[in-house]
């Protein structure tokens, strides 16, 4: 076999990778990243006699302003009537972000709401190399800009009428019902105060066990996950992970930004810690960093999660 024939196959197979990884970023890049999707997930977890609870649980917007697709998404949202919003965080993905969250959220002015901060929400986005997230967790930037919180914060309060859950809780009545519910600061930046929340629980004043408990959190930290079990929350919901947002078709996440199993970065599953286990949503999010504008086998998403009484 002559030097030209003998390498041709090779060739061929190095031009088929190539294709394929073209192919790959082009659906990554161009197609996927905009197939926003709402999936659907129910578990019974509330107190005996509970009505149903449809919460519309949203994450990860990392909301630029130019990015009216998903602002026109979200704001469709509304159309379903959800009990309750739950927003994980990292909402503004740009210094201007707040103009796209306003055209996001809008809709949703009256619905019972609650949210936490991720790290987003706070600091502005970097350029990151990529390889580096399959060493660990990623760190913060000192020289990120800080972005205008307060004006978000404001936004959602005063004209949404959600409550801000960052290292405390509340009481809600939804659906004419009442909910008690605590959350914490992103667990990322270690800014989660689980000490705190005890004592917030009890200003919430006397709880029979027939009212549901919700725990919600940025970043899924098993830390967090196990506080929340053991102060008795009957449903936690996280996002951060993007679900791994570059995945393995058939395999999924290798990748979850923090210290939670791959198999739970996304979607619902369950959480055990001493003795007690509870529905555990994490959201995939519907968005990704302006440097990092890609979704592979990850479609981004909300999730419209009903949750039922137990037996």
């Amino acid at each position: 076999m002559t030097p030209a024939r003998a390498t041709r196959p090779a060739l061929i197979a190095l031009g088929a990778v190539g294709a394929a990884g073209v192919a790959a970023a082009t659906w990554g890049i161009g197609i996927e990243r905009y197939l926003f999707t709402l999936r659907h997930a129910t578990a019974r977890s509330l107190p005996a006699g509970s009505r149903p609870l449809r919460i519309l649980h949203v994450s990860d917007a990392h909301m630029a302003p130019w990015q009216h697709r998903k602002q026109r998404w979200l704001a469709s949202l509304a159309q379903l009537r959800p009990d309750l919003v739950v927003n994980t965080g990292d909402n503004l993905g740009h210094e201007r972000g707040l103009e796209g969250v306003r055209a996001a959220f809008a809709p949703f002015a009256g619905v019972p709401g609650v949210f936490v901060h991720g790290s987003n929400d706070v600091h502005a986005p970097s350029p990151r190399n990529p390889f580096r997230y399959f060493m660990g967790p990623s760190a913060r930037v000192p020289t990120a800009p800080k972005l205008d919180t307060a004006a978000m914060d404001a936004f959602f309060t005063d004209e949404l009428g959600w409550t801000d859950l960052n290292n405390t809780a509340a009481t809600l009545t939804v659906a004419g019902s009442r909910i008690d519910l605590f959350g914490v600061e992103d667990a990322h930046r270690d800014w989660d105060d689980l000490e705190a929340l005890p004592s917030a629980i009890d200003a919430l004043g006397p709880r029979s066990a027939d009212i549901p408990v919700l725990g919600v959190t940025h970043a899924p930290y098993q830390r967090v996950l196990n506080a929340f079990t053991d102060l008795g929350a009957d449903a936690i919901l996280g996002g951060h992970t993007h679900g791994g947002q570059v995945c393995i078709p058939g395999f999924g996440a290798v990748v979850a930004n923090c210290d939670i199993p791959l198999k739970q970065a996304k979607g619902l599953s369950s959480w055990s810690h001493a003795g007690r286990t509870v529905p555990l949503n994490v959201s995939a999010g519907c968005g990704h960093s302006i440097y990092a504008p890609v979704r592979f086998a990850c479609r981004p998403e909300a999730t419209l999660l009903t949750l039922l009484p137990r037996g």
